[in-house]
C-alpha cells in the first residue's frame, strides 16, 4: 500500500493550470514573489548563528556572554542553533527512527479518523494528521508534506503507542525544559525576571509536530511548507541532514545548512508581541526535493488559549489579545485569503 499522501489526484486541478510554466530548480536560482510581489533573492547555503549551552554553566562572564548571544541572534536573525542542548543523540536518532516507521505506515491507515482499537501504533487523537493545503487555490499555496500536530496531553505511557509514545515523551520532556530555560533567558535580557512562561506555557498547552517530506517530481513548482511565521513563542526544530529550510534575511531566503549536533530555534509571533518587536518572529518555508525525502520534529511553545499577550514595555506596538483570538483570526484568514496575515492584525 501506498504511504504517500495522493498529492496528484487531490490537486490535480491546480497542477493543470501551472503544468507549462517552467520547471527549473528551485535552489539558488528560482525568484519567488512574496505577497507583497517584491521578488526575494535565494542565495547560498549558510549557518545559523551557533550557540554553545554548556556555557551556561561556567559562572560569570562566560554565562552572560552566552545569554546576550542568545539575544542577540533573536533580535538580528529570529533563529539561532544550539549545541550541547542537553537532549541526547540516543533520543534523537530513537525519535527519527520511530518517526519514520510511523510515515512508512499506509496512508489510508494514517488518514482515517476512526482508528481500530487493535491498531496501537496509530492511535492519534483525530485532526492530528494532516497532509497538503485544503485552502490552496494555487500552487504556491501548497504545501508538499504530511505532519502528525500532537499536543503534548496525548503523550502518555497509557496512550498506546508503544515505543513511539514512550520516544515522543522522552524528546518532549527534555525540549520543554530547554523551552522554559531559553524563554526565561530572553525574557531576562528585556529586564523580566518573571514566572509568566512557567505559568503559562504548560504541558499540555504545547505541541509536538511531526514532518515528513516526500520527494517531489515538481520541486520548482511547489513548496514543502509554504511560507510562514510561527504562531507560538518558540519553536525547537530537530531537521534530519537532507535540508530544504530557509528564511529571510536582510531581504534575501537563506538556505539554512544542517547541523547534526544542533537544533534549532525560531522565535513566534507571541514572542515578538511580547517583546514588543524587540525578538523577531522571522518568515521561514522548506523547499522540496525531487528525489530524496526529508524528517523532522517540532516542538511548539505554546500558552493556554485564554492567557492574554500584551507588550511588556511601553509603548506597545500590539494591542492586548488572548491566544485563542489569535490562532482564530489567522485560522479565519488562511481559509478566506489562502495565507496567514498575522501580527499585522494586532497592530494598535
Amino acid at each position: 500500500m501506498d504511504a504517500d499522501p495522493p498529492f496528484h489526484e487531490a490537486y490535480k486541478t491546480l497542477f493543470d493550470k501551472t503544468i507549462e510554466r517552467n520547471n527549473q530548480p528551485v535552489r539558488n536560482q528560482l525568484l519567488i514573489d512574496n505577497k507583497d510581489d517584491e521578488q526575494l533573492v535565494i542565495v547560498e547555503e549558510c549557518e545559523l548563528p551557533l550557540i554553545d549551552l554548556s556555557r551556561l554553566n561556567l559562572g560569570e562572564p562566560e554565562s552572560e556572554e552566552c545569554k546576550a548571544e542568545i539575544a542577540r541572534a533573536s533580535k538580528e536573525w529570529g533563529f539561532f542553533q544550539v549545541m550541547k542542548h542537553g537532549i541526547s543523540t540516543e533520543i534523537l536518532e530513537k525519535m527519527r527512527f520511530e518517526q519514520e516507521r510511523l510515515f512508512k505506515q499506509p496512508f489510508h491507515e494514517k488518514s482515517k479518523e476512526d482508528k481500530s482499537k487493535e491498531d496501537k501504533y496509530l492511535r492519534f487523537s483525530p485532526g492530528s494528521y494532516r497532509w497538503g493545503t485544503p485552502s490552496a487555490n494555487n500552487l504556491k499555496q501548497l504545501s508538499w508534506s504530511e505532519a502528525f500536530h500532537i499536543p503534548l496531553i496525548d503523550i502518555t505511557p497509557s496512550g498506546g503507542f508503544d515505543s513511539l509514545g514512550a520516544t515522543m515523551e522522552q524528546f518532549a520532556a527534555t525540549v520543554s525544559s530547554l523551552a522554559q530555560k531559553l524563554a526565561g533567558i530572553l525574557a531576562e535580557k528585556m529586564g523580566h525576571n518573571s514566572t509568566f512562561f512557567q505559568e503559562n506555557c504548560l504541558p499540555n498547552t504545547c505541541y509536538l509536530r511531526m514532518n515528513h517530506y516526500p520527494p517531489c517530481p515538481i520541486a520548482s513548482e511547489v513548496f514543502g511548507l509554504t511560507p510562514h511565521t510561527d504562531s507560538d513563542f518558540l519553536t525547537i526544530l530537530h531537521q534530519d541532514q537532507v535540508g530544504g529550510l530557509q528564511l529571510v534575511k536582510d531581504g534575501r531566503w537563506i538556505s539554512v545548512k544542517p547541523n547534526p549536533e544542533a537544533l534549532i530555534i525560531n522565535i513566534g509571533d507571541l514572542f515578538q508581541a511580547w517583546s514588543n518587536d524587540t525578538y523577531k518572529s522571522v518568515q521561514h518555508r522548506v523547499v522540496t526535493n525531487p528525489l530524496v525525502e526529508r524528517f523532522s520534529t517540532a516542538y511548539f511553545f505554546c500558552p493556554s488559549y485564554d492567557t492574554v499577550i500584551q507588550s511588556c514595555c511601553e509603548p506597545s506596538v500590539y494591542r492586548k489579545f488572548s491566544f485563542r483570538e489569535y490562532r482564530e483570526q489567522v485560522q479565519a484568514d488562511v481559509q478566506k485569503l489562502g495565507s496567514k496575515i498575522g501580527l499585522p492584525r494586532f497592530l494598535v
